[in-house]
């Protein structure tokens, strides 16, 4: 007898993947059917997000040139911001199904989480040893414990709990009065971006059962509110200041994480990125890690309109080289950005129909 692979469910909410007789997945297939309620069939739609043939053959390749990428201490980079960079990668593996040691690509996920864990210092502080000074390190402390934070949550493992709980104590001691973060792990200035990498942090350490403060996530909402420019629908990098693509994508993907899924700035901000989508292509990859999430649990057309977009334009700068696929940067990609990170971030973003990443359900 065939068997189908079929996913369930853990306690936590999280994924399992589990061998059951084809047989009996149909059966209760079946049966939970029947037991939904008739509004449940009027959601269903042909207009369902799902990943064509095509930009299936374009997540798998980039996976493979991703793996070729990897380097022999396990990171993603041998240049700048390789906490950061190894972040980013990790998350699109795990977008296209793959564990430590479990999918395809499981053993360069392993490499890559032991790289990170390595990384992590007795205060907390994610940072690789030859990057201490760098001036925007908690942008990589963020997007490294949100990467460990995703990890840990599906696969339950103590050792990298105990360096979580690590990286999520710096970041609310590391809380401004204000309610943000910025460049350094102190108590300093705040702005929109760093910001969101760690409310983004928090929300996946909560999602494990990691004991975070709810005052952390009520300032961090106060902020981010603070940034909103009236009027606009949109939002800025601090108060006071103009409002723009990347930032309001960051903002309103925080405001979500923090619970507030339908709160009024939500759906302006949503419209505002609709709005300034064609026109603000410096910040189009930045932009749209925090953009198409965002879009995402907000769901129904407004997911289905933003990802038929963005992959329009992503399919459009593929560049093929055998049965590896990557990205080419766009003139705005090119500051402290490379081809390793864009491949991570549009892979993630394609693959998303996947619903692999249980930090992007509501």
């Amino acid at each position: 007898m065939q068997n189908a692979k079929c996913k369930m469910q853990n306690e936590e909410g999280r994924q399992r993947s589990l061998v059951i007789p084809s047989s009996i997945c149909i059966l209760h297939f079946a049966f939970c059917i029947l037991l939904l309620p008739a509004s449940v069939f009027a959601q269903i739609s042909p207009q369902d997000v799902t990943v064509d043939p095509q930009t299936d053959q374009v997540i798998q390749g980039s996976l493979r040139w991703l793996a070729n990428h990897q380097q022999p201490n396990g990171s993603w980079t041998a240049q700048q911001n390789q906490v950061a960079i190894t972040g980013y990668v990790l998350m699109a593996f795990m977008a296209g199904g793959n564990l430590p040691n479990e999918g395809p690509y499981g053993s360069y996920v392993a490499k890559g989480t032991q790289y990170l864990l390595n990384c992590v210092r007795a205060d907390g502080y994610i940072i690789a040893p030859n990057e201490v000074n760098n001036a925007k390190g908690m942008y990589g402390h963020g997007i490294a414990t949100i990467a460990l934070g995703e990890l840990y949550g599906q696969t339950g493992d103590p050792m990298i709990r105990a360096k979580l709980e690590r990286a999520v104590h710096l970041i609310v001691s590391t809380q401004n009065q204000q309610g943000g973060w910025r460049y350094f792990p102190r108590v300093a200035d705040a702005d929109i971006s760093v910001t969101v990498l760690q409310c983004v942090a928090l929300r996946a350490a909560k999602n494990d059962g990691l004991d975070v403060p709810q005052q952390t996530i009520d300032k961090a909402v106060a902020y981010v509110k603070s940034c909103s420019v009236k009027g606009t629908g949109g939002f800025a990098y601090q108060p006071n200041t103009a409002p723009g693509f990347a930032r309001t994508a960051a903002a309103i993907y925080s405001l979500q994480v923090c619970g507030l899924y339908d709160d009024p700035l939500v759906t302006a901000g949503s419209e505002y990125l609709f709005k300034s989508q064609s026109r603000d292509k410096g910040w189009f990859t930045y932009g749209n890690f925090y953009a198409a999430p965002a879009e995402y649990m907000i769901g129904g057309d407004s997911w289905r309109k933003w990802y038929d977009s963005v992959k329009q334009s992503l399919m459009s700068r593929v560049k093929r080289q055998g049965d590896t696929c990557s990205f080419t940067l766009l003139p705005g990609d090119q500051s402290g950005q490379n081809e390793v990170y864009v491949t991570a971030v549009n892979t993630l973003i394609l693959a998303m129909p996947y619903h692999y990443i249980p930090l992007y359900q509501r």
